[in-house]
C-alpha cells in the first residue's frame, strides 16, 4: 500500500471568514474608497473584495510609521492585487506622510520661483535648474511611496497661480501655463524614473475660481476660448504624457451648467476629443460640497453618493472617489457600492472595458526598491542632494 506523502494529508478547514465577494477582475472597477485606521477591519476587507472597488486612497490617519504603512498596503494587495493604492502626496501642505524618513518636499511654487531666478549665471539658468530640481522631487516622492507599496500619487497640480484661489495657492507651479507645463513634465519624468504614473489636476483649471470646492460650489465665468488658451493649455501640451486627470468641482457656466467632473462636454468633447487625452479620468472626492449639488439635477437638492457617482461615470469619468466616509462604520461606502451595483443592473450606467484597461495601466510595471535599498540607491541620493537648497 503506497505511503501517503505529507503534502497529501487532508487540510484543516479554514477558520477565517471569507469575504462576501470573491476577488475578480471585473468589466470595470470604478470606486476608490478609503479605510478608517492603521489596520484593516472585516468591513474594510469585505469592501476591498467587492468587484466594483478599483482603488484605495490613503490619508494621514492611516499613517503611523513606514513599517505599519507597508504592512497595511501589503494586506490590501493580498485581498485585491489589482487595486490601485493612491494618496494625495504633492509636497508642501498637501503631503500625507512626513515622518520616519519621508522627505518633507517643498510646495510646487518653490520650483516656479526657482525658474525665475537666474542668479548671475545667465538667462535660462534658473529655468533649467528648476526643471532638474523638480525632476528630483518627483523621483524622491515616488520612490519613497513605492518603497511602502503605494502605487500612485495624485500629482502634479496643473492649476495656474492667479493669486485668487486659497485652496490652490502655493500648490501651483506658476501663473504662466508654459512654465507650469514644463515643470509638470519634469516632475512626471521623476515619477516615471521611480516607476509611478501621474495625475494632472484639476481640469480645466481651479486657479481662477476663488471658492473652495470642499465647502462651496465654485464658479468660473470666463469663456471657453479664454480657458483653453490659458488654464487648460498644460493639458494640451501634456496630452501624451499624462496618465490620469482629475477634473475640478467647478462650474464654468459659459461652457456647461454642470461642474467639469459631471460634464460630458468637458470630459469627452474637450478633454478626450479636442485635447487628445487617452488616460484615466478620476472624479474628485464625491463627498465635497462642490460635488453634492448640481444645477438641473434634483432641482439642486443634495445628491446621494450613488447619484453623484452615476452622474460622473455617465459623463465620462473612469473612476470615482469617495473619501473620509469609512469612519463611523462606513455606511456611506456600503451604500455607494450597493447603490452603484443596483444602478448598473438598472442600466443607469454601463461598464467600460476601456476604462478598466486604463485603470490597470496605472499600476507600476516594475518592482520597487525597499527602503533599505533606496537609502543606498545612487540616483535617489543624488535627487535628495539636488533638492537640498529647497528643503
Amino acid at each position: 500500500m503506497p505511503t501517503r506523502k505529507k503534502s497529501d494529508k487532508p487540510k484543516k478547514a479554514e477558520k477565517a471568514a471569507q469575504p462576501e465577494f470573491e476577488p475578480i477582475v471585473p468589466a470595470q472597477a470604478p470606486v476608490v474608497l478609503d479605510v478608517a485606521g492603521l489596520t484593516l477591519n472585516d468591513d474594510d476587507r469585505r469592501r476591498l473584495a467587492h468587484p466594483l472597488t478599483g482603488g484605495l486612497i490613503l490619508f494621514g490617519r492611516n499613517w503611523q510609521d513606514r513599517t505599519q504603512l507597508t504592512r497595511l498596503v501589503a494586506e490590501i494587495k493580498s485581498i485585491r492585487p489589482d487595486v490601485v493604492v493612491c494618496v494625495d502626496h504633492e509636497g508642501g501642505r498637501v503631503q500625507r506622510f512626513r515622518t520616519d524618513g519621508f522627505t518633507h518636499l517643498p510646495p510646487m511654487r518653490a520650483f516656479g520661483e526657482r525658474w525665475m531666478n537666474d542668479d548671475a549665471q545667465g538667462e535660462g539658468h534658473g529655468a533649467l535648474t528648476a526643471c532638474d530640481m523638480v525632476c528630483a522631487a518627483g523621483r524622491v516622492l515616488a520612490a519613497e511611496l513605492r518603497a511602502c507599496g503605494v502605487d500612485l500619487s495624485f500629482t502634479p497640480v496643473l492649476d495656474l497661480d492667479h493669486g485668487r484661489s486659497g485652496v490652490i495657492g502655493n500648490r501651483a507651479f506658476h501663473r504662466d501655463p508654459r512654465v507650469a507645463a514644463t515643470l509638470a513634465r519634469s516632475l512626471m519624468q521623476g515619477l516615471l524614473q521611480a516607476g509611478m504614473a501621474n495625475c494632472g489636476k484639476h481640469f480645466p483649471g481651479h486657479g481662477w475660481a476663488e471658492a473652495d470646492s470642499h465647502v462651496a460650489v465654485p464658479t468660473d465665468e470666463r469663456t471657453l476660448e479664454t480657458i483653453l488658451t490659458d488654464d487648460a493649455r498644460p493639458y494640451e501640451w501634456l496630452s501624451t504624457s499624462l496618465t490620469s486627470v482629475m477634473p475640478a468641482h467647478v462650474i464654468y457656466p459659459q461652457v456647461d451648467a454642470r461642474p467639469a467632473g459631471y460634464s460630458s462636454r468637458w470630459l469627452n468633447t474637450v478633454l478626450r476629443e479636442q485635447l487628445g487625452f487617452t488616460g484615466v479620468i478620476f472624479s474628485d472626492d464625491l463627498s465635497m460640497e462642490g460635488a453634492r449639488r448640481v444645477p438641473g439635477v434634483k432641482d439642486g437638492a443634495v445628491l446621494s453618493y450613488t447619484e453623484a457617482a452615476t452622474l460622473a461615470l455617465s459623463a465620462g469619468c473612469d473612476m470615482v472617489l469617495l473619501c473620509n466616509q469609512s469612519l463611523d462604520g462606513g455606511h456611506a461606502v456600503d451604500e455607494l457600492l450597493d447603490g452603484l451595483q443596483a444602478a448598473l443592473e438598472r442600466g443607469d450606467w454601463r461598464q467600460s472595458p476601456d476604462s478598466e484597461a486604463r485603470r490597470l495601466a496605472l499600476l507600476p510595471q516594475t518592482p520597487p526598491l525597499t527602503w533599505d535599498e533606496l537609502m543606498h540607491d545612487a540616483p535617489y541620493r543624488r535627487a535628495l542632494q539636488r533638492l537640498e537648497p529647497l528643503l
